[in-house]
Parts: C-alpha cells; structure tokens; sequence
C-alpha cells in the first residue's frame, strides 16, 4: 500500500512570523516542508512561496529562500569560515559576509576549526548561518535542535530568537513542544499527514480550556483546606507537593494570599502537550523519546 504522507495540509504564512510545523516522527512534517521549499513535487494541490510557485525548480525562487535540512552535509577537511565563504561564492556575495553570518549564530571564535572538531550543537549553527548567508527573505528548518543536549538546544533558540530581529520569515518543523513555545507565533499540530489545529501557542491552550496547576510546597497546606477554596476542583498530593486545580486562578490566588499560603507557589497553565493529547488521546513526548 501506498503511504499517503501528506493528506490535504493547508496553510498560511504572513511576512516576518516564524511558523511551526508540530508532530511526533512521521507526521508528514518534513514531506510537507520539501514541497514548499521546491524539493518535492506535490502530488495535487498548489504551493505558493513569495507570491511563486516553488516546483518545477524555481531558481529565482532559491536566491529568496534559505533551507536548513534534518541531514545537512559539509565539504571535508574545511573550516567552519571556508565551508561559509564556499556559499557566499556560490550565491556571488561579498565573502566578508561569511565573517558577518558567523558572527550572528555565535560561531566567531570557531572560525578556524575544522568541520569535524565541532560540536553537534556548532555544526547545527553553522548549516543555520549557510542558510542565512545570502539573506533570504524566507528562511526553512527542518528539525534544527534535534539531537542536541539541553544546553545547546537553549542556546540555538536564543541564535534564531536574533535572527528573527531582522524581520526574517521562518517556517520550522520540530517535535519538541518548549521549542515550538518559545520560538513560533503560530503552530500548526499534525498528526498522521494532517493539521489537526492551527493559531498561536495561548491560543491553542485557551480553546482547550486547560484546568491550572497551583503546586504548593508540602505541609504549606492541608489538603482538606486547599478542597474547601472556592474555584478549587480538585487535589493532588502523590508527588510530595499539593497540587490544586482550578479553572479560576485569581480567585483561588487570591484566597492563598489570605491565607498566608503563596510562599514556594508554582503556577503550571496548560501547555501544547495538553492540547496534543486532547486532539490525538495521546501524549507527544512518549512517542517520540521512544523513537529517536
């Protein structure tokens, strides 16, 4: 059987805003990315880039657009700046660019290093920053901190945070939930080669109407208390912390407050995984810690 990977996906992208592409491994997020970029060609339907169609192979289109692919591959035995001014020549900017776009995504002071003594989180920079060295007006991610520790994925969202400052357009795929939070104006959530929902992060969690979760420090308060503040629905206190929750939070703060009981608060609103799991009935992270 034929495997339909892409089903009826339609979308829309504004100037300036970095959209993302959310899904577990196999969602038909990288399929669909490849037809808008123009390396795949779509079995019906239209794709439009920049008031263009990207297939049949549009190079006038390729000198707008800036692609960062899951796999992206670099000439052995080259520095990080030889393997930019590489790009610069064949794009026929200046190469003083190279020093200019390695300087944005952080990567100054490996100029010199060779390609293969980077580090996981320093070649993700660099296959950014050969995307970004002809200034594109759109630029691609497909996956951009896969792969990488904690400390290097933080530090990539903080790079593309900057290079957003520059007005640039970013359509992104990713299947870290904090990653498409931080970065993305607008997520659209796929699942089995469909949208399932598209619009802002908050968006998306107030039409779920998640439940928020006051999380008190153990023996800050009883639990038979905590049940009797008006707006509470109910409690929890297996993880060692009592947990309230409540779909009216200033009142229920409020309420804490008199009672002398906000020192340690934390406050958990609802997130994209809430709204993953009311949309498919299962949690994203699962999934896809289990299949990397």
């Amino acid at each position: 059987d034929e495997l339909l990977a892409v089903d009826g996906v339609t979308f829309r992208v504004e100037r300036g805003e970095c959209y993302g592409l959310l899904g577990p491994n196999g969602a038909g997020k990288t399929t669909t990315l490849e037809m808008v970029e123009g390396l795949r060609r779509p079995d019906g339907g239209t794709v439009e880039v920049l008031g263009t169609s990207p297939w049949p192979r549009n190079t006038a289109l390729l000198r707008r657009i800036g692609v960062q692919l899951q796999g992206s591959a670099f000439i052995e035995h080259l520095s990080a700046i030889e393997q930019l001014r590489t790009v610069t020549d064949l794009y026929g900017v200046p190469r003083g660019r190279a020093e200019e776009v390695l300087d944005q995504v952080g990567l100054a002071d490996a100029a010199d290093q060779d390609i293969d003594d980077l580090s996981g989180g320093q070649r993700q920079r660099l296959s950014i920053a050969c995307a970004l060295v002809h200034r594109p007006e759109v630029l691609f991610l497909d996956e951009p901190s896969a792969g990488l520790d904690p400390t290097a994925r933080r530090n990539l969202w903080d790079m593309l945070t900057s290079v957003r400052a520059d007005d640039t357009t970013v359509v992104l795929t990713t299947h870290y939930m904090e990653e498409a939070e931080v970065l993305c104006d607008r997520v659209a959530i796929m699942e089995r080669g469909r949208i399932l929902a598209d619009d802002t992060p908050a968006g998306l969690v107030r039409q779920l109407d998640a439940p928020t979760r006051l999380l008190l420090p153990p023996m800050a308060l009883s639990a038979d208390r905590a049940a009797d503040i008006a707006g509470v629905e109910s409690t929890d206190h297996d993880t060692g912390a009592l947990t309230l929750v409540t779909r009216r939070p200033a009142e229920v703060l409020a309420e804490l407050a008199r009672m002398d009981a906000l020192d340690g608060l934390q406050v958990r609103s609802g997130t994209l995984e809430d709204v993953f799991v009311a949309l498919t009935g299962r949690p994203l992270t699962d999934r896809t810690e289990a299949e990397r």
